[in-house]
């Protein structure tokens, strides 16, 4: 349970707000990148010149994936609790900005502030978390980053933002770095209808 209402709101993209169909195994296939090996940790140690051909390739899956992704059940409605909350809320993706822009265009979301691997140090870290709570002028602790992926939870976890896993029902092995866990985006809008109300007494 969240320990009280987040002051703002931060989501992660893919199978978040969005369906994603993204095979990593095919990339890594393609990169010749180990399993157990962050991919754009991978790209990034590669000599110069092969690095700009992986980070195409890369772009060339998301931008594919990009096209086909759907609005996930719940993101309308968590999006206009927000706005009649007064709550901020942002996108942070390690997707490029380019195949984000298509999904969040396609699919009407109406969030303003998109950050991408292009503008931070990609998640894990705490980059573009940290940037937000400064933008906001929030602590870090009263923002909640919301993900479906251990990832999400560890950025959450090293920007000491209070973090949601969505499971969609099904149990991971991480679930126990998250602060709260939810089946779904509709479950996620009671729980802060919950916090809200409390808070309000």
């Amino acid at each position: 349970m969240l320990a009280h209402k987040p002051l703002g709101i931060i989501f992660d993209l893919d199978n978040t707000l969005v369906s994603s169909s993204l095979d990593f195994d095919s990339i890594r296939a393609s990169l010749g990148c180990p399993k157990g090996i962050d991919l754009l940790d991978f790209i990034d140690a590669l000599p110069a010149n092969h690095q700009v051909e992986a980070n195409e390739l890369v772009i060339e899956y998301e931008i594919n994936d990009a096209l086909t992704a759907k609005k996930l059940a719940g993101t309308d409605q968590i999006l206009t609790l927000l706005a009649e909350l007064s709550l901020p809320c942002a996108i942070v993706t390690r997707n490029c900005r380019q195949a984000a822009t298509i999904k969040i265009k396609n699919n009407d979301i109406d969030i303003a502030i998109l950050l991408t691997r292009e503008d931070h140090k990609a998640k894990p870290a705490p980059d573009a978390l940290l940037h937000l709570a400064e933008l906001w002028q929030i602590a870090p602790e009263n923002l909640l980053y919301v993900g479906d992926y251990l990832y999400d939870l560890q950025a959450a976890q090293n920007a000491n933002t209070m973090s949601c896993l969505i499971n969609y029902g099904i149990t991971a092995s991480y679930e126990k770095l998250a602060d709260v866990v939810v089946h779904d985006l509709n479950e996620l809008s009671e729980t802060i209808k919950q916090v809200s109300l409390v808070e309000h007494g």
